[in-house]
């Protein structure tokens, strides 16, 4: 058949396989979301205790919170930490069926117009202060995702000139500078940190100039600058075998002064990122975990590790340099040396470790899961809206030394149905069809892994005292964006099930 009804095929045999996959497992999903409420009636998690210990302290007055971006993983976590933490918590999302909806934890959800290119983001600001002001908040925790940081730049800078409410989101300038790959690399740099050679690029001709400036044994990759979900994969290193090849790999890159791109050294060795909670320029709260270019499991490095104090210092030095107004989610994405790597596991390399940071998301990352459950996280968000008189005020780092939250617990995260698709359905299917990479070793491997997870690992969306946003997110909510992709023709390559993200192509 011709290439573009083979396209639309394999689209629409993707899409009605997933919803059908939905059906197939509801009888199951839905026993097991009885069998949670049931056995939480019966023995009350802890959850309930935590809660039931904080209404009962005379002294503790709760907060009305708002947190943003309830239908992602991150989102929701922060949603059940305020609610187990005895606070009122408000839910709000750009799509009416995200999980977070049904969730234990909110007490009110509504649906917010997402900003866009043509409507611009002033439908989604007043949206958002009518609920500040509706419901008296008292704290707004943004938990965006990529497409509206700068937006809530913007909404975080009128949410706190109209009312009292305080907000976890940097300022619009901040945003924007951290947000943006080629002036994050700027920035980085002006503070004296080190940084991965990278050029901004606007024309293939200038990338190609670069490439024949640079070291021979040196290779990079060019990513774009903005937000461009069919070019995120390609990791190509540049240059290529001949000239030729690299003039034919750049053309057929979308180069141009509207769309920049940027060429970074490519660094040989593990990938890892960071979350944090920074409050008036203090770290509050640091995890540091290994990273991928799609990062669907999650578990953190020990606090006290090389590797993740490095980082923690990287994060500290941004926080502090940033000043008094500077408060939000701070998350880092970091490339070192394997040959670095392993001599750390080896316990041969005592000075710090060179971090070669690449990205930096100025918002809310999903490893905040990590923290669940944790009492002083959410006391940790909570300071921002105390304020003390300049006479208290202490050093910087010892003031993060004492009240700083790191993971206690050593649980690990994954999202069971990405890991039934991705680990056993895709491997089995490849055998059955003959394709070129399959084997039952990997099918093998891709259940012993999925076993190993299901056992000893914890669903970053499943709680038993909160089951709903877990069954609502595998038989309401992507069921409905594969029967939408399937009305409208929006062809996908991936999705994210921890974001929602869906990677269009």
């Amino acid at each position: 058949m011709p290439a573009i009804q083979s396209v639309l095929y394999q689209h629409r045999q993707k899409n009605i396989a997933l919803v059908v996959l939905s059906i197939i497992f509801l009888p199951l999903d839905s026993l097991i979301f009885i069998l949670a409420l049931l056995s939480d009636f019966l023995v009350p998690s802890s959850s309930h205790g935590r809660r039931e210990a904080a209404n009962f302290d005379p002294s503790f007055t709760p907060k009305t919170v708002l947190v943003t971006g309830v239908g992602m993983s991150k989102g929701l976590a922060l949603a059940r930490s305020f609610y187990e933490a005895g606070h009122n918590v408000i839910g709000a999302d750009f799509d009416r069926n995200a999980s977070g909806r049904v969730s234990k934890s909110i007490s009110l959800f509504y649906t917010l117009q997402k900003p866009s290119a043509t409507s611009g983001s002033s439908a989604y600001i007043e949206g958002l202060l009518e609920v500040v002001l509706t419901n008296k908040v008292d704290l707004w925790v943004s938990c965006s995702g990529v497409a509206s940081a700068v937006e809530d730049g913007e909404a975080k800078e009128i949410v706190e000139a109209r009312t009292s409410c305080k907000a976890i989101q940097f300022n619009v300038s901040t945003t924007q500078t951290l947000h943006e790959k080629d002036s994050f690399i700027a920035r980085t740099k002006q503070l004296g940190l080190s940084v991965p050679d990278t050029h901004t690029i606007t024309t293939p001709a200038a990338a190609e100039e670069a490439l024949r400036e640079a070291p021979a044994d040196r290779k990079y990759i060019m990513k774009p600058i903005g937000m461009d979900d069919a070019s995120r994969g390609d990791l190509s290193l540049l240059p290529k075998a001949t000239e030729q090849d690299t003039t034919r790999h750049l053309s057929s890159l979308r180069i141009s002064k509207k769309f920049p791109w940027i060429m970074q050294q490519f660094i040989e060795g593990p990938e890892y990122c960071t979350h944090s909670l920074v409050v008036k320029g203090l770290v509050k709260a640091f995890v540091a975990c290994p990273s991928a270019e799609l990062l669907m499991h999650y578990e953190p490095l020990a606090p006290d590790s090389k590797l993740s104090q490095a980082m923690l210092k990287f994060t500290q030095h941004y926080a502090s340099a940033g000043g008094e107004n500077f408060t939000g989610h701070l998350s880092f994405d970091f490339m070192v040396e394997q040959k670095q790597v392993d001599a750390l596991s080896r316990g041969q390399q005592h000075e710090e470790p060179i971090l070669y940071p690449i990205e930096c998301n100025p918002r809310a990352h999903t490893a905040d899961v990590l923290f669940n459950g944790m009492s002083g996280f959410t006391n940790a968000y909570l300071s921002i809206l105390v304020d003390l008189p300049p006479s208290t005020e202490v050093d910087s780092s010892k003031a993060e030394a004492g009240s700083m939250v790191l993971p206690e617990r050593k649980n690990r995260y994954y999202w069971v149905g990405h890991d039934l698709v991705e680990l056993i359905i895709i491997p089995m299917l490849s055998v059955l069809f003959f394709q070129p990479d399959a084997s039952t070793a990997k099918v093998s491997q891709g259940i012993f892994k999925f076993v190993d997870h299901l056992l000893h690992w914890r669903d970053g969306t499943f709680e038993r005292w909160d089951p709903a946003p877990w069954w609502w997110l595998y038989h309401v909510y992507w069921p409905m964006q594969f029967v939408d992709s399937l009305k409208t023709g929006k062809r996908w390559s991936r999705i994210n099930v921890s974001t929602t993200k869906i990677f269009e192509c």
